[in-house]
């Protein structure tokens, strides 16, 4: 399902890269023997190649698109750009665990929550989105030239679905350039293809 980051990340990077796919939305709840089916470990996203190789993990299906496509690559080849986009994508992603890990602590019972650990949790999301705003002063469009980088994607997909699933924990206003900067990727045909819900 595209409300995954992870697989919302993978599919806006395989178009970017010009690699065709099927997308099946199936959720891991909702049609988990269907899932299964494809896939035991039913983990998302999955990518089923036509001759049966499964790919999990969002990063490992975008290495492997990169190694098919005759588009730029989706990362900077310079090795300070290159560690700089690393770094962010790093941050980008621990952004989606944390989400991920306060959704599925509200879906216990409120006498089950462990208050402490979700502070915890929520300190470290906005340590993230702290470190992303810092990093975009000065951004005016992509982050290292004029399309798009696996930074961008990541950066960009990460700050829609924590908006999407716990924006009462991480306010907008307070991260005036990572609202600008995502709305500016959500206006990226490849980004519109594929939207979170």
């Amino acid at each position: 399902m595209l409300d995954s980051p992870y697989v919302r990340r993978a599919a806006i990077s395989l178009r970017l890269l010009g690699v065709p796919f099927t997308h099946r939305p199936l959720s891991v709840f909702r049609n988990f023997d269907e899932f299964q089916s494809i896939n035991p470990l039913v983990k998302a996203p999955t990518l089923r190649l036509d001759d049966g190789t499964l790919l999990t993990e969002s990063g490992l299906i975008i290495d492997w698109a990169e190694t098919l496509s005759d588009q730029p690559s989706l990362m900077p080849s310079e090795p300070t750009q290159r560690l700089r986009a690393l770094r962010l994508i790093s941050i980008a992603i621990a952004a989606n665990e944390k989400t991920v890990q306060i959704v599925y602590e509200h879906k216990r019972a409120p006498e089950k929550r462990d208050a402490d650990w979700l502070q915890r949790v929520e300190g470290q999301l906005h340590a993230a989105y702290d470190l992303l705003e810092r990093e975009l002063d000065g951004v005016n469009g992509w982050l290292f030239g004029t399309a798009p980088t696996q930074a961008d994607v990541s950066i960009a997909v990460a700050w829609g679905f924590t908006q999407l699933e716990v924006a009462e924990v991480v306010d907008a206003k307070a991260y005036p350039r990572l609202v600008g900067f995502s709305q500016h990727a959500e206006q990226h045909p490849d980004f519109v293809a594929l939207p979170p819900v």
